[in-house]
């Protein structure tokens, strides 16, 4: 199968690549690499750089059979100071890449976010990125049923694992911490209340899922997560930093339910515990 990933070079697109490359498809990477990495390239994959806005222009002589879009902004508390980038990356992009699986007569896979179901519904109005996550997937699926596409929407919740990115603006917190204890750290610093839960989910479990959803998903609702929950002041125990509270940032939900019976429904099941993967991190050990 002839496969395209948007966002190929970031951290969940470059996992994806290994994967659909281990399953001997032909992979190709659109990416215009605002927060993917060269370093994160994988061998056997073609890897274009650009705007997903030029999705037709650059794919015109190419026979595409399915299209995983990741690449879209992907920060809630950044998008405020990023707006303008937000809505550029997510509401200009989007209309290019569903104007393209209608032409060529590809299946897509969108990768929606699971702060669409946060505090009861309501965390899609806090923030410019769960706002236009929240209208794209609702896009995605009113525009392919117009039009009778093939489409499947995924929702994951807070990806962890190798080339997750550790420093700077677009950090997440698993590599941040890690990074911290690492370096020395006795701290970390903590966004108050400290309380926010998180399903943090392994990459090997989110691109199993997205594999899996390409082969068999139709429709809404693929949530790609883990059971367990835990707090940001649960991490700080478990990697044993003291928590340095900060204040509140606008953006941040507490909470979000975690939705997989349609994709457990395809044969997707979740393999891998948050706590091994620190403990092997740091310590060298897993259970």
């Amino acid at each position: 199968m002839n496969i395209l990933i948007t966002g190929g070079a970031g951290f969940v697109g470059s996992h994806l690549c290994e994967k659909l490359r281990s399953q001997g498809h032909k992979v190709w990477s659109l990416d215009n690499y605002f927060s993917g990495s060269y370093e994160n390239h994988v061998e056997g994959v073609d890897y274009l750089v650009g705007e997903t806005l030029d999705i037709a222009k650059i794919f015109k002589d190419v026979k595409i059979d399915l299209v995983y879009h990741l690449g879209e902004y992907s920060r809630v508390e950044q998008s405020f100071d990023d707006i303008d980038i937000c809505f550029k990356s997510n509401w200009e992009s989007i209309y290019a890449v569903l104007k393209f699986v209608r032409s060529s007569g590809a299946k897509i896979i969108y990768s929606g976010s699971s702060t669409k179901f946060g505090d009861d519904g309501e965390a899609i109005y806090t923030s410019p990125y769960a706002f236009t996550k929240k209208c794209n997937a609702d896009l995605v699926k009113t525009y392919c049923e117009w039009f009778n596409i093939k489409y499947a929407i995924t929702y994951f919740y807070n990806v962890y694992g190798p080339r997750e990115i550790s420093e700077g603006r677009y950090a997440t917190v698993i590599a941040k911490f890690l990074k911290l204890k690492r370096a020395g750290s006795r701290q970390a610093t903590v966004t108050k209340p400290g309380t926010q839960a998180r399903n943090f989910t392994d990459i090997r479990d989110i691109v199993n899922g997205l594999s899996i959803v390409g082969q068999k998903g139709q429709g809404d609702g693929y949530g790609i997560g883990a059971k367990e929950s835990y707090t940001i002041l649960d991490l700080c125990d478990m990697m044993k930093l003291k928590p340095r509270m900060t204040k509140f940032v606008k953006g941040n939900r507490l909470s979000a339910p975690v939705l997989t019976e349609k994709t457990e429904a395809l044969g997707w099941k979740q393999q891998h515990k948050l706590i091994d993967y620190i403990n092997w991190e740091l310590f060298g050990e897993q259970d």
